[in-house]
């Protein structure tokens, strides 16, 4: 009885812990930010980038499925490298900065392999995060409140 209660708090405070998921498969593109901050460094950069797709996302973070766990001789999980990462969302295209936390090689088939990558979110700007966490939320069936009130102004 006493191991009963005990199990049902842990559950219920591990699922308040956890930032809730959103399953969802959107293209979205990944590429290391550039060591030098010029137009140049960030062309070459976002030329290099490597396409996938999302497995779900969260508040606090991204998974995403690529055919390739490097480009060139990086990573993109460890030595705590920066990407950058391109989603293509219902609303729109959402950029961010995440920090790559974990992978699993994923054989979907045999001839093919994928890498599962889990990613923790550092930043991006306030309209993408808006954007993005309204869509986590709420999926594509409700817009956000800012969205509503516009167009509301328009009619």
């Amino acid at each position: 009885m006493i191991r009963r209660i005990i199990n049902r708090f842990s559950r219920s405070l591990s699922e308040r812990l956890v930032a809730p998921r959103r399953a969802y498969a959107a293209p979205m593109r990944v590429w290391f930010e550039p060591k030098i901050d010029d137009p140049r460094q960030r062309e070459l950069a976002r030329n290099a980038a490597v396409a996938g797709e999302t497995v779900d996302l969260s508040r606090t973070g991204v998974a995403f499925l690529t055919p390739a766990i490097r480009i060139q001789e990086k990573y993109f999980v460890g030595h705590e490298l920066l990407l950058n990462v391109e989603i293509d969302l219902p609303g729109g295209r959402v950029e961010m900065k995440v920090l790559g936390c974990r992978y699993e090689k994923s054989e979907i088939h045999l001839s093919v392999d994928r890498y599962l990558i889990g990613a923790t979110i550092v930043s991006m700007s306030e309209n993408a995060r808006e954007s993005y966490e309204n869509f986590v939320r709420f999926g594509s069936r409700r817009k956000s409140p800012q969205a509503r009130t516009a167009k509301a102004n328009t009619d």
